[in-house]
């Protein structure tokens, strides 16, 4: 087989996977259509550029996002040395400064030598060595084609994406910076955190559930009839906050809007409810609205957003909006590689397999990439352990049924049942995290010394010596 993989789609997925296929010798073909033809959520044509939050979720590790972090740490993970290059200041989260983080991708993977970047639209699915990595906003036309190899229709749902705002129009004599519980690398906190008292709340709750939503426009009108993930046709991980806040009048100082561990320094209480503002870049000018994924629209956002104390006078450097994202229905057409069951040379890695949450698209779009150049050198590709995060995310996307199907983050419900079962929460999770990395480090091990013939170095250097 030659030693060629053609990877599509820039996103976190196959930016990953074409540095992990390219550091093991492979030449790579990556195609991304932007800026040549743009998305309806994407801004630039950077490579791995986010364009929901800016915040890859926790780093304390005996969680399921910070566990899944340190397993592709530990494995070698591009994308995520790159995204710590860029951190901004967000508690125990790893946010970061969007456009430092994408065009330090774009301009790593351009300075390889193995990989060549085509900025093209592919609307058919190539012969040979191949990745697809297209993500949630898949073109019409290579959606139709991975419709007719599936044999399946797409399943459809509805994402949303929050609002930034300015930092200068935030009233910060209203509003106190703090983490929760005073977690956070600085002294007064990493979030911006604007209080309400009851009678605010309740007065935007019920703006909110009153305003006007953005109409979905023809395609997504035409394709309503298929979405099949979530109660009332969204994504149970990242609903709209008007949708949360219809599910009841204390819905959202219950979620997003929760105060717990946040205390007004000037009453010394704890607020009725809390809307958060995260850092969105690295000068601290931009604030992300932190669960305000929206699709209001764009004068509602105004009007309603504004009735928050402190954001009186807000300035929106971008607003909220719903698109649709796209999957396909994995547990019917993959393996556990994340090779296609009738083509072994053809692998699906990122969002559009079922998988949520950048880290977990950056994690399949490691072993994707990964198992691609194992498959070129005639190594059997690998499946990773179900005791670790990933193995146990990638053995929900190509077993769930197809009743319980729908897009997963990384959670320990996925992971096997300890021996011995423990019922501190706390203590479950890191029992859970010791058994997961360990049994990592036994199979990196064991990879390593099995791909040494090749002349490769084990997965977890391959950073250091890129």
């Amino acid at each position: 087989m030659a030693r060629m993989v053609t990877i599509v789609g820039g996103g976190l997925a196959g930016s990953e996977a074409a540095w992990q296929a390219a550091q093991r010798g492979l030449k790579v073909r990556l195609f991304e259509m932007r800026p040549r033809k743009m998305t309806g959520a994407h801004k630039t044509g950077f490579l791995a550029e986010l364009v929901c939050s800016n915040s890859l979720g926790t780093t304390l590790v005996d969680r399921a996002g910070g566990l899944l972090k340190e397993e592709i740490r530990r494995m070698g993970s591009l994308l995520l040395a790159l995204a710590e290059s860029c951190a901004v200041p967000a508690g125990s989260a790893l946010a970061v400064d969007r456009e430092c983080f994408a065009r330090k991708v774009t301009e790593t993977l351009e300075s390889h030598p193995n990989i060549e970047i085509v900025r093209q639209e592919v609307t058919e699915i190539p012969e040979g060595l191949t990745i697809i990595a297209t993500g949630p906003l898949t073109s019409e036309g290579l959606s139709a084609a991975i419709a007719r190899l599936t044999g399946r229709d797409h399943l459809y749902f509805y994402d949303a994406i929050a609002p930034i705002v300015v930092y200068e129009s935030i009233n910060m004599d209203i509003c106190f910076r703090g983490s929760r519980y005073g977690r956070g690398t600085q002294e007064e906190g990493d979030y911006i955190n604007c209080p309400m008292n009851e009678e605010q709340y309740y007065a935007f709750v019920d703006a909110l559930v009153n305003a006007e939503r953005i109409e979905l426009r023809d395609f997504e009108r035409e394709l309503e009839k298929g979405v099949r993930a979530g109660k009332h046709a969204f994504f149970e991980g990242c609903l709209p906050i008007e949708v949360m806040a219809q599910r009841g009048r204390d819905a959202l100082r219950f979620g997003p809007l929760r105060p717990t561990g946040l205390i007004d320094p000037r009453t010394g209480k704890q607020p009725f409810a809390v809307v958060q503002l995260r850092q969105d870049n690295l000068a601290g000018t931009l604030y992300n609205m932190v669960g305000f994924q929206t699709n209001l629209k764009f004068s509602e956002q105004r009007r309603v957003f504004r009735m928050i104390p402190g954001l009186e006078k807000a300035e929106f450097a971008r607003y909220g909006q719903m698109h649709r994202n796209t999957y396909i229905f994995a547990p019917a057409v993959l393996e556990p590689t994340l090779q296609f069951r009738t083509r072994p040379d053809l692998f699906f890695a990122g969002q559009i397999v079922g998988v949520e949450g950048y880290v977990g698209n950056i994690a399949t779009g490691l072993l994707a990439g990964w198992n691609a150049a194992r498959l070129a050198h005639g190594l059997p590709p690998l499946v990773l352990p179900r005791e670790t995060m990933l193995g146990a995310l990638c053995y929900y996307i190509t077993h769930a049924s197809e009743a319980d199907f729908q897009p997963m983050k990384a959670n320990f419900g996925l992971l096997p049942p300890l021996e011995q079962p423990i019922r501190d929460k706390r203590a479950r999770q890191q029992a859970y995290t010791q058994r997961a990395l360990q049994t990592l480090d036994r199979f990196l091990a064991q990879a390593a010394a099995e791909e040494k013939a090749f002349g490769w170095p084990a997965p977890h250097t391959l950073l250091s010596k890129g």
